[in-house]
């Protein structure tokens, strides 16, 4: 079952995929090490198919949303 979050939310990551895709106008993938488990990031924007772009210090990241849960405040 897919989730709903805003553009806005702070997410932890939960898990980690078998690699990144950037969210670049060109992707490129990223080896899973690039983020941490327990790394927050910011929503925002949402692309088809359970997936998130996602900013972290290190850039942005198309993330299914069964990687990362939202940050309570």
């Amino acid at each position: 079952m897919s989730q709903e979050f805003n553009i806005g939310t702070t997410i932890r990551m939960i898990a980690l995929p078998t690699y990144f895709k950037t969210a670049d106008p060109m992707p490129m993938l990223r080896p899973p090490s690039t983020i941490a488990v327990g790394e927050t990031g910011l929503i925002t924007d949402r692309q088809p198919g359970n997936y998130w772009v996602v900013k972290f210090d290190r850039g942005s990241y198309l993330i299914e949303d069964r990687y990362f849960e939202a940050v309570s405040s």
